[in-house]
């Protein structure tokens, strides 16, 4: 990741406890656990899409 941009995300609540629960169980910070699940999902999706 070259460059990083921020942003201001708004969460539900319970999203939010059950991602810092995750992420603590990773030993992972919050962002590091969202960067790490959309990066999987991206991964995910480009598999999906290739023939």
């Amino acid at each position: 990741m070259d460059e990083e941009k921020r942003i201001t995300l708004r969460l539900p609540a319970d999203l939010h406890v059950w991602l810092a629960a995750q992420a603590k169980s990773a030993r992972r910070s919050l962002n590091s656990e969202i960067v790490y699940r959309l990066e999987v999902e991206r991964a995910a999706a480009a598999d999906a899409e290739s023939p």
